[in-house]
């Protein structure tokens, strides 16, 4: 009697649809990241970020993203698609394209701080005021000790912590594992608006989800229209970079392009993001034109 082979049986990672793959993952990361590696980097701080801590914690920084985010995405992508390359969609985008997207999210950082302006100019109640005002200023304050810099060298360490590492770790993560997974259930740009969404409140900073959702969101499209997670990878990495910069120049949070040396106004924040809107959507459809092959 002849004996019949039965074929192996797939591993249970890829036997999950995409969506529900995608979410494991965003599990499994979001728990060894925020609760294995931040816990650790809590006790590290104690409880806060100070000038005498601040180095270990951007080095436990450092490392919980590569231990927590990089690694579990590559051996996870890995498990479930093997090629790699392919998957993460590892191709070298075009000078132009690069440059149009550094554009745009220059202009989408303007954008934010009128958004922002106009977030904090929403009256409430007196009691809720107070703790808003509390804990946006212990977020602000803890940030800015993270990032910054008193000597060129430390600043080397700061953007390595804050631009290089998060930009490859985050994208791979969000624009890699997850949209491309998405994209086998809802369609490209679904999956970039649902894959930006989740980027935004993943970071679980609730004064900052409409910009960072609006600039996942963007990071998505580009990687969608370019078919190349480099270009969000160097997008992201700028958007980080001009942060770190513009703190060790000393220049406050909510400085405007139109007016960097000075307090801005009113008048300046809705100038600057009329401006800095008609940049983006410019650059935007530059993109779209540059990027119509690809498609």
């Amino acid at each position: 009697m002849e004996e019949v082979s039965i074929p192996p049986k797939e591993p249970w990672i890829r036997r999950l649809p995409p969506v529900a793959f995608a979410l494991v993952a965003l599990m499994l990361i979001f728990f060894f990241y925020q609760f294995v590696a931040g816990g650790v980097t809590l006790l590290l701080a104690r409880g806060k970020v100070t000038e005498d801590n601040v180095g270990l914690i951007r080095w436990s920084t450092i490392i919980g993203q590569l231990l927590c985010i990089l690694i579990p995405t590559l051996f996870l992508a890995k498990r479930r698609h093997g090629n790699l390359v392919e998957f993460f969609r590892f191709t070298l985008p075009t000078p132009q394209e690069t440059v149009v997207t550094i554009v745009a999210v220059f202009a989408l950082q303007q954008m934010a701080q009128g958004y922002m302006a106009m977030q904090d100019a929403i009256p409430l109640p007196g009691p809720l005021k107070t703790y808003v005002d509390i804990f946006k200023k212990l977020f602000e304050e803890t940030y800015r000790v993270l990032v910054q810099a008193h000597s060129p060298w430390e600043f080397v360490l700061v953007v390595f912590t804050v631009a290089v590492v998060p930009a490859l770790s985050e994208e791979l993560l969000f624009r890699g594992l997850v949209q491309s997974s998405l994209e086998e259930a809802t369609g490209g740009i679904k999956a970039a608006i649902i894959a930006g969404v989740i980027f935004g409140a993943y970071h679980l900073n609730p004064f900052s989800i409409v910009p960072l959702a609006a600039l996942g969101i963007y990071f998505g499209f580009i990687v969608y229209r370019s078919r190349s997670i480099v270009v969000a990878i160097a997008a992201h990495f700028f958007n980080n970079f001009v942060a770190c910069v513009a703190i060790y120049l000393q220049l406050d949070d909510d400085f405007v392009a139109i007016a960097p040396g000075s307090t801005p106004t009113a008048q300046m924040i809705l100038g600057n993001f009329a401006l800095f809107t008609l940049v983006f959507v410019g650059a935007t459809y530059y993109f779209i034109h540059m990027t119509s092959e690809k498609e």
